[in-house]
């Protein structure tokens, strides 16, 4: 009697899980445009760096680096879609490759970190410029499923910039 091996599990990330996340994370950023609108400008470091703008971008660059170096699948954002959201609904029609919102995370850390520096060093308006064009990604992918960075991927994927060299 011959046993058949285990199916081997599907691979790939629920899309849904990252459109959770994006819809978490636009609502984050509106408030930190919010934020950074209705802050006066600081004349001195240290009061930059304690602005509550200032602090809400940090986190959410901390939350965008842990999708993009620790992967999306242990964001814990992805972390609470699968042990709390999923249960609740059907499966997917299909799953979807983690490389792309992975590479998401990663361009919407630097997007903010850019706007972190410059507010540092004393650039007027770089959190609010920063924080917006993330906010547009994050609606985008929330809204309409369109992730930017995963189509910027995909451009770099196809000019082999990213990816398998082969």
């Amino acid at each position: 009697m011959t046993s058949n091996p285990p199916a081997a599990q599907p691979t790939g990330i629920d899309p849904r899980s990252p459109r959770f996340g994006a819809t978490i994370t636009a609502a984050l950023l509106l408030v930190a445009v919010f934020l950074a609108l209705t802050a006066p400008f600081a004349d001195t470091l240290a009061v930059r760096a304690g602005q509550p703008a200032f602090v809400l971008l940090s986190v959410i660059a901390a939350l965008f680096a842990w999708g993009a170096f620790a992967g999306i699948r242990r964001h814990p954002y992805g972390v609470v879609f699968r042990r709390l959201i999923r249960p609740r609904l059907g499966p997917p029609v299909g799953l979807e490759a983690p490389e792309p919102p992975t590479f998401a995370q990663g361009v919407g850390l630097v997007v903010v970190a850019i706007g972190l520096v410059l507010h540092l060093i004393g650039v007027p308006g770089s959190l609010v410029v920063s924080a917006g064009a993330a906010f547009v990604a994050a609606f985008l992918n929330a809204a309409l499923g369109f992730c930017l960075g995963c189509r910027l991927y995909v451009l770099l994927l196809r000019a082999r910039v990213v990816g398998r060299q082969a």
